[in-house]
């Protein structure tokens, strides 16, 4: 698919996305569903879910959420019903899983962000490149904060440096984070920069399959705040 093909019709079909805390207006996959049906940038809008995928998947090792409460669209449940299978590319070359379940998660999220850059530059989507910077120096600044305040090794806890959008500068928000009084209001400040970061850099009114992946980003938020405040 073109990069430079228009999606008009699609992009009004969808409905709007204002409000970084507006209820849910579509499922997952139904947006997934139109997207294939417009021929659209399906593989990244894909990635983009599977982020969200892979963060219930974490939430259902660690037993904070059941089977029946996960919404993935693309990962499945295995044979037991209880954990999601990786796709191959996420999967550990050499089958070998860290016994430290941390590291496990880290290697994982270097894999998937690995995969992610490596899938945007055969797209040439220039915004899944620039998510992929943003979204790793977000996790890395946190990493490095909760470990200075831990007194720990802070390269420790890093994953894919060489990713980082070194340019971005994420002390205020952090501060902000820092000050916060509860678990639920650090994650409120985290989804506000992200859905702020997003209308930056989301090139909408283009209709191009940019503005396409910047409304799946939006729309993944939506259901990630949906979630986390009804448990």
């Amino acid at each position: 698919m073109s990069r430079l093909r228009r999606f008009d019709y699609l992009l009004s079909m969808l409905p709007g996305l204002d409000t970084w805390n507006a209820p849910v207006p579509v499922s997952k996959q139904d947006l997934l569903e139109r997207v294939a049906d417009a021929h659209g940038p399906m593989q990244t809008v894909q990635l983009l879910l599977l982020m969200d995928d892979l963060l219930q998947r974490e939430a259902l090792l660690a037993q904070e959420i059941e089977p029946d409460q996960a919404d993935l669209v693309v990962l499945d449940l295995g044979q037991d019903g209880n954990v999601p299978v990786l796709p191959a590319a996420l999967r550990p070359e050499d089958g070998a899983v860290p016994e430290n379940p941390r590291a496990a998660v880290d290697e994982l999220w270097s894999r998937f962000f690995v995969h992610a850059a490596n899938l945007a530059r055969r797209r040439g989507s220039r915004f899944v490149q620039a998510w992929v910077a943003f979204e790793v120096g977000l996790r890395n600044a946190l990493a490095v904060a909760r470990a200075q305040a831990l007194e720990l090794d802070p390269l420790t806890y890093v994953v894919t440096p060489e990713l980082e959008d070194r340019a971005n500068d994420y002390s205020g928000m952090l501060s902000t984070w820092a000050a916060t009084t509860n678990p639920l209001a650090g994650l409120e400040v985290l989804h506000k920069a992200r859905w702020d970061w997003l209308d930056e850099h989301g090139k909408w009114y283009s209709c191009k399959a940019d503005e396409i992946e910047a409304y799946a980003a939006k729309l993944i938020l939506l259901h990630r705040w949906r979630r986390l405040t009804a448990a």
